[in-house]
């Protein structure tokens, strides 16, 4: 009778046993973004023991953990919010969640000194666009390389001019100076972000008016924040439009087909990690050119970058593996960090004070229009000249961007992290060209 009771008893916490598997099956199988249920819990209990005991570890491998399950968090409060899902919410409350969190103080303060040391001292948003644009450009096929940075040349172009010419005419029509409207609110959207944009046209600005170089930086940081929130949700609104209108979607030669092609392929997971491993360290030392390249010439390093991975890219044939390994390594990046990153950008580079102060409607107008004008002309001239309306539209917008991550946040939005190198082409070379122009007119202006 014991045995009996001994067995029951074992029998018992072994059906227990399978239930509460199956309970973990089940909830294994709900994502938080890229996160299983259950481990998504486990990191919010970790990060709240964290901030209750008053440090959080500035360990890399600590905070990576941090910043996924905080920037998926906001991403699943974006997705759930009416109408705001349509125009990239889950991009704009990641990035402007913790925006608002720090500026009212919110956020605990050990959380915040903790990810914006990470930040500063990793520079994470520079391997992620690395991997990003290398894996895009070396995993594409070279027929579509070529034409598609020459096609996109031509909306890229006439949305430019189009924008310049419309956004001042608004800023006019608003009771804004011509001067102040092109020169310190579209010229600044178009000039390629912050980093690489807005300090060398506002020190070129400087150098012509004789004054102080912060204070033109003020005056130009709003519409370029407020101008990639913008295209952000110009990004959402095109890409509800493809899902809507299949026509539109399919129409025209798509920068995306035959781009990051689909390798199932018998290669084994060895071979895989192989080619993988073997790509990022070819990604790597294209930059490591570009750094040096940076510090002799002053050239921008991601720029420097770029160039080389298409030279590759043109002049040399590449194995399968290669290729696949570069596929994997964009795919991996683009799914798995894109939020995490955001989060750290509206954490670290998105000043709050910043965006409140440019919500005259006048500047908001102005500001709206330019940015819209930039995607209405990419969709028609795109359209005329053999591209996908939709995607040439989603490029013209990267010109508005704030550098890496403001493309980012934007192909993010319209689901189609796969056209990051045409929109590094269109934020790098259309802001660099934009800021000679722009520098050239202003001479001749003041003089």
């Amino acid at each position: 009778m014991q045995k009996i009771k001994h067995y029951a008893k074992r029998c018992q916490s072994w059906l227990r046993a399978v239930q509460n598997r199956v309970s973990w099956q089940k909830q294994e199988t709900v994502h938080i973004g890229m996160i299983p249920l259950p481990v998504f819990g486990l990191m919010w209990l970790c990060v709240l023991s964290f901030i209750v005991l008053g440090e959080v570890p500035g360990e890399l491998s600590v905070m990576l953990a941090v910043v996924a399950v905080l920037g998926f968090s906001c991403a699943e409060i974006g997705k759930h919010i009416p109408v705001l899902r349509y125009l990239g919410g889950p991009v704009m409350v990641t990035v402007l969640l913790p925006s608002y969190c720090v500026y009212s103080e919110r956020m605990p303060i050990e959380l915040e000194n903790s990810i914006r040391a990470f930040w500063e001292s990793t520079n994470i948003l520079y391997l992620f666009t690395v991997a990003v644009v290398v894996g895009g450009i070396l995993s594409m096929e070279r027929g579509l390389l070529v034409k598609g940075f020459v096609k996109l040349f031509v909306p890229l172009a006439a949305g430019s001019v189009a924008a310049a010419i419309v956004g001042t005419l608004t800023g006019m029509e608003l009771g804004l100076s011509a001067h102040h409207t092109f020169f310190f609110i579209v010229i600044p959207i178009m000039a390629g972000g912050l980093g690489e944009g807005a300090i060398p046209l506002t020190l070129g600005y400087a150098a012509i008016l004789q004054t102080s170089q912060p204070e033109l930086f003020a005056q130009v940081m709003p519409p370029i924040v407020l101008g990639n929130l913008t295209a952000v949700a110009c990004a959402g609104v095109l890409h509800r439009l493809g899902q809507l209108n299949s026509d539109l979607s399919q129409r025209g030669q798509k920068l995306s087909a035959g781009h990051l092609k689909n390798h199932s392929t018998d290669s084994t997971p060895a071979a895989l990690m192989e080619s993988l491993a073997s790509v990022g360290m070819l990604a790597l030392s294209l930059y490591m050119v570009g750094v040096l390249v940076h510090q002799l010439t002053g050239w921008p390093a991601p720029l420097v970058m770029l160039g080389l991975a298409v030279l590759i890219k043109l002049t040399m044939t590449l194995s399968p593996r290669l290729e696949e390994g570069a596929y994997l390594m964009h795919h991996f990046f683009a799914q798995a960090v894109a939020y995490p990153i955001l989060f750290g950008m509206g954490l670290t580079l998105t000043p709050w004070q910043a965006l409140v102060s440019a919500l005259a409607p006048v500047y908001l107008i102005t500001i709206f229009v330019t940015v819209l004008t930039l995607a209405l002309t990419g969709f028609m001239v795109g359209r005329w000249a053999g591209l996908n309306p939709i995607e040439s539209a989603i490029i013209n917008v990267c010109h508005s961007g704030m550098g890496s991550v403001g493309d980012m946040a934007i192909l993010t939005s319209a689901h189609r992290m796969h056209l990051m190198p045409f929109a590094q082409l269109a934020t790098r070379i259309g802001g660099a060209l934009t800021i000679v122009i722009a520098l050239m007119m202003f001479s001749v202006y003041q003089n």
